[in-house]
């Protein structure tokens, strides 16, 4: 006599065999399907990045590819690389400090590569009708500027190649805005800033140079990743990298439209823009052992000022890759 269970056992077991066998290969294609085709770059109002997105160059270059790209806009470096540490974004530009306060808490990020300096695009402003006309009075003045940022660098450099250190001065901390607004209405002395806010200075309320980055720091300007991206997508960076530099040269060349392209992004008046423009570099490389060497020392010179809270080394986050 036929058993009722055992011929129902025997059709659960079939049924339960071929579900796991469908979740077997369900399982077996998520790679593939999870696989990342999409590029989150994380970029800013200003730079090369905008550039290229205003123009569209680098989703045609990576069309064949399979690789879709979507633009995620950020304030400032700083919250960038947050973005990058989170998962919001995998590739991004910033300029020399962001990353060395990032790669304290973030061994995840790479540097990819890198534009030569543009040590003229950042300086040390002083009102127009200023009595300070050297860096030695600046003893016992108040100095405004963006904590932890490229200039504070350059802070510490214009400091030391003047025989003076931060006690000398007293220093205010103030993002870009706040600091302009303080230098407008005289509360401080002088404002060490960076381009475009460097030409708006200048051309909007007549601030004067007291001094350029010009022989002392090299004020290159990074393009980073997260490290899983960058050792899984080799070829995909090696194509970023080679529409970035084609995108600097395009734009050596042709100031006036790469400021006609930024003006809807920043806000700022063309004439402003071409004179940022102007001090920009261009060509995009992949990072030297001389970049690492100077990147090195601004990491070096944070950490003696106690800016951050442990000594890192560069060479740590450095892409191994060939995208040459």
């Amino acid at each position: 006599m036929n058993n009722p269970y055992k011929t129902s056992w025997t059709k659960y077991a079939v049924l339960a065999a071929s579900i796991a066998g469908v979740m077997m290969l369900s399982a077996c294609s998520k790679p593939a399907a999870t696989q990342n085709t999409t590029l989150q770059i994380g970029y800013q109002k200003y730079g090369v990045l905008p550039i290229l997105k205003a123009r569209g160059t680098l989703e045609s270059a990576l069309k064949d590819q399979g690789m879709q790209v979507k633009w995620v806009e950020f304030p400032a470096g700083p919250q960038l690389l947050e973005g990058l540490n989170v998962g919001s974004v995998v590739f991004g530009e910033v300029g020399e400090a962001p990353p060395i306060f990032a790669q304290a808490s973030n061994p995840n990020l790479v540097y990819v590569a890198n534009q030569p300096g543009a040590p003229t695009a950042e300086a040390l402003l002083v009102p127009k009708d200023s009595s300070i006309q050297r860096i030695e009075q600046l003893k016992g003045k108040r100095v405004v500027l963006n904590k932890g940022s490229n200039v504070h660098y350059l802070l510490l450099k214009l400091l030391e190649a003047h025989q003076l250190t931060l006690k000398d001065i007293e220093v205010v901390y103030l993002p870009p805005a706040d600091a302009r607004a303080a230098f407008e209405r005289g509360a401080v002395d002088a404002w060490v800033i960076w381009d475009p806010f460097f030409a708006a200075a200048e051309q909007q309320i007549g601030a004067r140079v007291l001094a350029t980055g010009q022989n002392l720091v090299s004020n290159y300007q990074f393009y980073l990743a997260d490290r899983k991206f960058a050792q899984q997508n080799p070829q995909v960076l090696k194509t970023v990298v080679n529409e970035l530099n084609s995108t600097t040269q395009w734009v050596s060349q042709h100031q006036d439209e790469a400021a006609k392209l930024l003006e809807k992004p920043t806000g700022l008046d063309a004439n402003i823009l071409k004179s940022s423009i102007s001090r920009m570099s261009f060509g995009v490389q992949p990072i030297s052992a001389q970049v690492v060497q100077q990147q090195q020392a601004v990491a070096d010179a944070f950490y003696q000022q106690k800016l951050i809270p442990k000594q890192i080394k560069i060479q740590d986050a450095i892409l191994n890759n060939d995208i040459k």
